[in-house]
Formats: C-alpha cells, structure tokens, sequence
C-alpha cells in the first residue's frame, strides 16, 4: 500500500493555537493537539535546547572524558496527578517509577537511578502516602532501579489534589546506540507489545465512570527488561516509544512527523481486549486513543521482523505482541488506518482531553 493508493483525507479541526488563549485549560494536559501546541510555542520558546527540540521522551547526554568508556548518559523527568491515587491494577507511586523507566528506556539505556519529588496537600492521610511510597519502592525493586534522592513539599489544603510527584531518570547507554523518534526508515515494520486502552479504562472505571463493574486492571509496569531482550534479538532496532497520553495513534502520529515518514495500520493486527473494546464502546472513546503504561512500540527493519517478535512474545509482558503496520516511505508524517471493513482513514493526534488527569 502506497500513500498514492490510499485516498486524500483531511483531519479533524486543531483547536485554537496557544496564542489566541487567555489561560490554560483542561486539554493541555491530553497528550493531543494542545499539548503539542502547548509544548512548542510555549515551553520551547524559552526551554530551546537541542535535546528538547528533538521532540523524544528522554535525552541522550555526552559524558565527559572521564565517564565510563562508550557510554552515554540518558535521563528524562516526568509529572504524576492521576485521579483516584489508586486504581486496579496500580496507584500513582507505581506509575511515577515505571512511567520514568520506560520514558528513558525508550532510547535503548539501562535505567540505573530516579529522583522524586512529593507535592502533599495538607490533610492527606498518612497512610495513604505511606502507601504509595510502599508501592514506589516495590516498583523500584521490580524494575531493578534505585531512587537516590527524594523532596517534598506540602500545600494548603485545597491548592493541590492530595498528592502530585515528579520523578527523574538517569541511565546509560551504548554512545553508538541511535534509537529515537526520527530513525523510522521505509520497509521498517510496526510492532505492539500488546493490548491497548486497558489503563484508561481502569482509571475510568476507579473514578465511576464506567457505571459498572469490570475486571479490567492497569496494564502499568516496568518494561526496561522486556526492552533489554527485545534489543539483544534486535539490535538494529530504529524507534521505541511507549503509548501514554494520547494513546497508540497519537503516538504514532508523532513518530511519523519526527520521521517525516507515512505509517500504515492494520486495525485487525491491533490487540484489544474484549472488555476494553466493550467499555470504550459504552463511553463513545476510542481504544486506539486511549492512555497505556505498560506497553511499547517498536519499529524495526523488515529483516529483524521475527527476531524482534519472538523476544516480545517470550517476555510475559509481551505475550500478546504483533506487528500491526509499515512505513510507507517519506512524506509529511501521516498514520493511515486500513480498517475491519476494508476502508483506508487517516488517523490524527488526540485533539482534546479524552480523560484528564490519567496519568
């Protein structure tokens, strides 16, 4: 499938640019089209570093002359205020650890170090921090990373929702190791480490949104290890990216445009859990824009296709893994979606707030 076959489609209306806004609002936090407006004519107007600017979830450092020979420092810092604090399947001290493991194992490293900062709200329970620290630390210890420095901070009761943590990575990783979002090539393949959507289902459902009961649980874990295999099998690996805010299609989207490549989907490749396809159903969302915390996206050349494959579903977090598309070729940076019926759509960035405060 060509980007000539497919037919010429437009995507959604993008929301108002930053510069005609008075405030913030709620859908600067989606992961979507604001958040993208948010982040490049706000943030990197005055934060315009190279690495920032590269537009990736960690930031390779060169080490100084006496680092380690062949190494390259990695690190990437992150936010927490997902509501309710724990949901089934985690809490917000897992997700703090394993959303920062993953962001700085997507370019290859091997996660050594965190930081984390605590932002309380006067009146907290104590034991309801002590148990996210608990969970932080059992995080820690399952994904084999030390949490060497730590702050925290307490406000008054009604300026932050209970508890807010920041966290920061640092890792290291082989100076001859360029796994980023602009390596997608053409013929390279597309694979998913497993079912979509089932984190923000189980956020919905904690918060009462769903209106009924289900057994869906947070898919939120540490994948450095899952990533460690899959580029001992696959080392010639070109993008890892993980499909928080936003979901799958917005995240592909994004690699497309870094890229500057066309991607092409196979929705019937795309793993969904049934009860996650039923709820998002009932709510009117979109699975392929739904939050995740414990899956990976992996875009590898076509002769590395099996290798990589067999090294996800061999790791019990990637039991489930399938290649679910290709890159086309160079282009603007367009996701086209081939559907169950047949019909080509392009898929754009998420352009609202879908469910806020997810991750």
């Amino acid at each position: 499938m060509s980007p000539e076959e497919l037919p010429s489609m437009q995507g959604p209306v993008c929301p108002l640019p930053i510069s005609q806004r008075d405030t913030v609002v709620i859908g600067h936090g989606s992961g979507g089209v604001l958040t993208h407006q948010l982040i490049r004519d706000l943030f990197q107007k005055h934060l315009n570093s190279p690495r920032l600017r590269a537009g990736n979830d960690a930031a390779a450092i060169e080490l100084p002359a006496s680092a380690p020979e062949g190494l390259r420092l990695v690190t990437s810092t992150d936010a927490h205020i997902v509501t309710p604090l724990s949901f089934p399947g985690g809490d917000i001290g897992r997700l703090a650890v394993c959303g920062t493991v993953n962001d700085v194992s997507m370019l290859g490293a091997e996660v050594r170090y965190l930081t984390a900062t605590f932002i309380l709200e006067e009146g907290l329970p104590l034991d309801e921090l002590e148990a996210v620290v608990a969970s932080m630390a059992d995080a820690a210890a399952e994904a084999k990373v030390e949490i060497v420095a730590a702050d925290t901070k307490v406000t008054e009761k009604g300026q932050c929702d209970k508890l807010f943590i920041s966290t920061t990575g640092i890792g290291f990783a082989p100076a001859s190791r360029r796994i980023a979002g602009d390596q997608a090539a053409e013929g390279d393949l597309v694979l998913l480490s497993g079912p979509v959507g089932n984190h923000g289902v189980a956020v919905a459902e904690a918060r009462g949104n769903l209106g009924i009961r289900t057994a869906i649980r947070s898919d939120v874990a540490p994948l450095n290890g899952m990533i460690a295999a899959l580029l001992q099998a696959a080392p010639g690996t070109h993008v890892l990216r993980d499909p928080t805010r936003g979901g799958l299609a917005t995240t592909l989207v994004e690699i497309a445009r870094q890229s500057g490549v066309d991607i092409a989907l196979e929705e019937e490749s795309i793993p969904v859990d049934p009860p996650v396809r039923k709820a998002c159903e009932l709510l009117g969302l979109d699975p392929l824009y739904m939050a995740n915390e414990g899956k990976l996206i992996a875009i590898v050349p076509a002769h590395e296709e099996q290798a990589a494959l067999s090294a996800l579903n061999a790791h019990p977090l990637g039991k489930q893994a399938a290649v679910i598309g290709r890159v086309l070729g160079k282009s603007a940076g367009r996701l086209w979606l081939r559907t169950s019926l047949g019909t080509t759509r392009v898929l754009d960035m998420l352009a609202g707030a879908m469910l806020p405060r997810i991750c």
